[in-house]
């Protein structure tokens, strides 16, 4: 039986656009396709909702309808499709490596990752799970647990992976007060010599939280000096927009 044509080649933008964003003459490069022909198909993907324009330009996105199916399979193959397109962005702004945690128990689960574009990297940590106490999106995670769930949490042995790492309870209970009021949470070496980490909070359509975005690389030069607090507003805005690709609606947080 014959492949549709039009499904085909429906399907090759649509596999150009998971990787990146793009706009017709880009699309009609990378897929070999007709200006013409991709304007067309771009037009009825847009209207049942598959695609979306980025903020009104003529760049194209993956839509909520592809994010509403992949829901469907399970909840994080819809936060690594919700995120992809926002994960490069920010790689391509930071320099640094961008991924994607859930929690798995008392431990954070890596699930997804997208490698900084310098010559010297850090190691993809996708399939990797860590205590929650000793990275960002572990913080993430218990400032948006019940108070009864962190005690019990910090009840359990607090392994210390470097000399930085902080095991004190009342440090780790103090750490999360702060991130609870700023959105974010900086580590500094204490998971990996020579590796510093910041974490922000990614939140479903019910305001609950599905995951934790955080970027990291060289203690040398991540952050860059004074660049602390724009790097921590960057990486919040990006897990804005993938909870907001997600359904979710700012101010409906749930505690």
């Amino acid at each position: 039986m014959k492949v549709v044509q039009s499904i085909e080649r429906a399907f090759a933008i649509l596999n150009e656009i998971s990787k990146s964003p793009a706009g017709i003459s880009d699309l009609s490069r990378s897929t070999g396709l007709p200006t013409s022909t991709v304007a067309r198909l771009l037009y009825s993907l847009e209207k049942l909702d598959v695609i979306e324009r980025e903020d009104g330009k003529s760049i194209y996105r993956i839509g909520t309808s592809i994010v509403t199916m992949a829901s469907s399979v399970n909840p994080t193959q819809r936060l690594l499709t919700a995120a992809q397109p926002h994960l490069r962005g920010l790689v391509e702004t930071l320099g640094e490596a961008a991924g994607l945690a859930i929690p798995a128990g008392y431990d954070v689960h890596y699930i997804g990752e997208i490698d900084s574009p310098h010559p010297v990297q850090i190691r993809d940590w996708t399939g990797t799970s860590l205590p929650m106490h000793i990275v960002p999106s572990g913080i993430m995670f218990l400032a948006h647990w019940p108070d009864d769930a962190v005690e019990a949490f910090l009840k359990h042995p607090l392994d210390r992976f470097t000399a930085q790492t902080v095991i004190s309870p009342l440090a780790i209970r103090q750490r999360i007060l702060e991130a609870r009021e700023k959105g974010y949470v900086w580590l500094f070496e204490e998971f990996s010599e020579g590796i510093n980490s910041i974490a922000a909070p990614v939140f479903n359509h019910t305001g609950s939280v599905l995951g934790a975005l955080h970027s990291h690389g060289p203690s040398y030069r991540f952050p860059a000096e004074g660049m602390e607090d724009v790097i921590a507003q960057r990486v919040m805005q990006t897990a804005s927009s993938i909870s907001e690709a997600l359904g979710f609606v700012p101010n409906q947080i749930s505690k």
